[in-house]
């Protein structure tokens, strides 16, 4: 396990609608493990404490149940929430925060993620491979981007990727570039299956 430079845990983002999947996309499954399962096994490797971002409906599904959890504060804000709460619950915390739908997340990239985070950094994320913009799923929150985080949803922004730009976030090159990709319908999960090799 690395050292961490400040008290950095894990974050895996669950609370998710999934709409357009048509099924949960924490509980899919690949060659047996649910994308749940690899993310926060992957997460457990670098931190001391890993846990699980659900909305309360979803707390006693088999697996979840499985996991340190932290349920929502807020409704209908998307990511957002989880991060929040998480941040509410343990307010002393800098979380190393990802989606649960990164099938190609690697330890190198949370190697890197964890090396180049400073104590001074409010947030610290990767750039996109396609437009440069900051990737707000793979990045860690310290404890002190709370106000900013607060301020942004009290005037309504939301989207973490808007908040990230808007608050001059470090950005990091990705060290494997597929590794942020992620997947929202059945023709992404076919899409990256066949290119990793499951048919």
């Amino acid at each position: 396990m690395l050292k961490n430079k400040r008290n950095i845990w894990g974050l895996v983002l669950s609370g998710g609608m999934s709409k357009r999947m048509g099924q949960d996309k924490a509980l899919i499954e690949i060659d047996g493990n649910t994308q749940l399962n690899k993310t926060y096994t992957l997460l457990q490797n670098h931190l001391p404490e890993v846990f699980v971002s659900s909305r309360a409906d979803q707390s006693t599904d088999n697996e979840r149940k499985k996991y340190n959890q932290i349920y929502d504060l807020y409704n209908n804000i998307g990511p957002l929430a989880g991060i929040l709460s998480a941040m509410h619950e343990h307010p002393e915390v800098d979380w190393l925060v990802v989606a649960c739908d990164l099938m190609n997340l690697d330890d190198k990239t949370i190697d890197y993620l964890i090396e180049n985070y400073h104590p001074n950094d409010n947030i610290i994320a990767y750039k996109s491979e396609y437009n440069g913009l900051p990737e707000p799923l793979c990045a860690i929150y310290s404890a002190s981007a709370k106000p900013l985080l607060d301020e942004s949803m009290n005037r309504k922004v939301i989207c973490p990727r808007k908040i990230l730009i808007n608050s001059n976030a470090k950005l990091l090159t990705q060290p494997n570039p597929s590794a942020l990709e992620n997947f929202n319908t059945p023709e992404d999960l076919h899409l990256q299956k066949r290119e990793l090799g499951h048919g």
